[in-house]
């Protein structure tokens, strides 16, 4: 189920051992990204999460979008 989150539920959560996943193209993931984040593309997300992803631990999915 998704929901929004604020940045204290993101700290919490990461702490609890949730997987922080950034679904930026690989070349935006390469110049910057947020420390431990996964990086699945979006375009990718439905093919490659469930081989990377644990399902037994929360998923944060996290995309910059700057305009």
């Amino acid at each position: 189920m998704a929901s929004d989150a604020t940045r204290e539920d993101v700290q919490r959560l990461l702490a609890e051992g949730a997987q922080l996943v950034e679904v930026l193209p690989a070349d935006e993931y390469d110049d910057e990204h947020l420390p431990d984040a996964l990086n699945i593309p979006l375009k990718e997300l439905g093919k490659l999460a469930p081989e990377r992803l644990d399902r037994g631990r929360p998923v944060i999915v996290y995309c910059y979008d700057s305009t």
